[in-house]
C-alpha cells in the first residue's frame, strides 16, 4: 500500500533524455490560462498562477504559438520577466498553421516555417533562447530529416537547447533521432489513455528519450469534470467524444470506482490519477494544467504519493481500457495523432 510522503518546496528532479535538460519532475502546461479548454483568464491570474507554480517548485512551464493565436506565449514572457530565467525550463512548440473545417488541422514541417515559427516564438516569449523546442503535429508531406535538420541548425545558433517532438509515430522518432538527439517526446498518456505504453515507451527507453505526458488527468476527466454538469457550451471538451452523451455516462462510471480507491489511498481522484503516471519512470515529466491555483496545489500533492508495483496494478484495473468509452480526439483531430502520421514521404 502506498505511503503519503511530504515533500519540501524543491520538488523531485528528472532528466528529460540524455543531452543534460534537468526538469522539475511535475510541469506546468499552460495552454488553458490562453482559453484552450474555456474562456482565458485576465493576464494577471495566468501570472500568478506561474509564480505560485514557481514559489512551489515547478520549474518546467509548457506552452505553444498556437495557444491564444501565441497570447499564451506572450503571457508566459511576461510572468517571465518576474522570474530567475535560469532556473526555468520553458518548452513551446510550432507545427499548427491554421484549421480548415473540411479537413482538420494544417500542419507544416517545412524548413521555412521551422525558422519563422521560432523567431516568432522568441519575440512573443521576449526570451534570448528557447529550453526545449517542439514539432507540434508531424508534417506527412514533409520528410522528417528536413525539418529535424532545421531544428538542428537552430541548436547550432543557441536559439534553442533541446528538440522534442509532439505525438510522433514510432518511425518517426527513429528516423529524427538519426539526424539529431530528441530530448523529450510529449504523448497524451493517462488512465485512459495508454496507447504510447506498447510500442513507443520501450523506444524512449532504448534512445534515452525523456516522456512528456500531456492531458495526464485526462483532459481534467479524472480532476473532476466527470461530475461537473456546468461545462461551458464553448468548450472544447463538449468536442471530444469521451465526453459525449452516452460515452459520457459510461465514463463516469470509471470516475466512480476512481473516487472509492482514492478513498483508500487516502487523496483525491486527480491526485491518484496523477500519481500513476509520475510513477511510470524515471523519464517521465507530466504537465497538468490548471487555471485554479487550489487544483494546481492538489496535482503538487500528488508528488507524495509513493505507489509500489502492486498499487500500480490495482489503479490500472480500476479504468479498464475496454470500458472507457469514445475516442480521445475530435473527429477533425484525428489524422494528426501518431497513429495516423506516417512520415514516410521523401521529396
Amino acid at each position: 500500500m502506498a505511503e503519503l510522503q511530504m515533500v519540501g518546496v524543491q520538488l523531485p528532479r528528472v532528466k528529460l533524455g540524455n543531452q543534460g535538460l534537468e526538469v522539475s519532475k511535475l510541469g506546468l502546461g499552460c495552454r488553458g490560462l490562453s482559453g484552450g479548454y474555456n474562456n482565458p483568464v485576465p493576464d494577471d491570474v495566468g501570472i500568478a498562477i506561474i509564480k505560485h507554480a514557481f514559489s512551489k517548485g515547478i520549474t518546467f512551464f509548457d506552452t505553444a504559438d498556437a495557444y491564444g493565436a501565441q497570447a499564451n506565449e506572450v503571457l508566459i514572457g511576461k510572468a517571465l520577466k518576474e522570474l530567475p530565467r535560469e532556473k526555468i525550463q520553458l518548452a513551446t512548440k510550432f507545427g499548427h498553421a491554421g484549421f480548415d473545417p473540411a479537413t482538420g488541422l494544417i500542419v507544416n514541417g517545412t524548413p521555412k516555417y521551422v525558422r519563422s515559427c521560432c523567431e516568432a516564438s522568441l519575440k512573443c516569449l521576449d526570451v534570448e533562447y528557447i529550453d526545449l523546442y517542439y514539432q507540434h503535429r508531424i508534417d506527412k508531406s514533409v520528410p522528417i530529416e528536413e525539418t529535424m535538420g532545421e531544428l538542428k541548425k537552430l541548436v547550432e545558433e543557441e536559439k534553442i537547447k533541446y528538440i522534442g517532438l509532439s505525438e510522433a509515430s514510432p518511425d518517426t522518432i527513429r528516423r529524427a533521432y538519426a539526424v539529431h538527439p530528441v530530448t523529450a517526446l510529449q504523448m497524451e498518456w493517462s488512465l485512459w489513455t495508454r496507447d504510447i505504453e506498447e510500442e513507443i515507451v520501450p523506444l524512449c527507453r532504448e534512445l534515452g528519450i525523456g516522456i512528456v505526458p500531456y492531458s495526464p488527468l485526462g483532459r481534467g476527466f479524472f480532476g473532476g469534470k466527470a461530475v461537473d454538469e456546468n461545462v461551458p457550451a464553448n468548450s472544447f471538451l463538449r468536442s471530444i467524444p469521451r465526453f459525449q452523451g452516452e460515452n459520457f455516462e459510461k465514463n463516469k462510471i470509471i470516475y466512480t470506482k476512481m473516487e472509492m480507491l482514492a478513498e483508500k489511498y487516502r487523496c483525491t481522484p486527480a491526485q491518484l490519477a496523477l500519481a500513476w503516471v509520475l510513477c511510470r519512470g524515471d523519464n517521465v515529466a507530466p504537465i497538468p494544467g490548471t487555471t485554479k491555483i487550489k487544483n494546481l496545489d492538489d496535482n503538487i500533492g500528488s508528488l507524495r504519493l509513493n505507489l509500489t508495483k502492486e498499487d500500480l496494478e490495482e489503479i490500472s484495473d480500476a479504468v479498464p481500457l475496454t470500458e472507457v468509452a469514445g475516442a480521445r480526439a475530435p473527429d477533425v483531430l484525428t489524422s494528426t495523432l501518431w497513429q495516423f502520421a506516417n512520415t514516410r514521404a521523401r521529396v
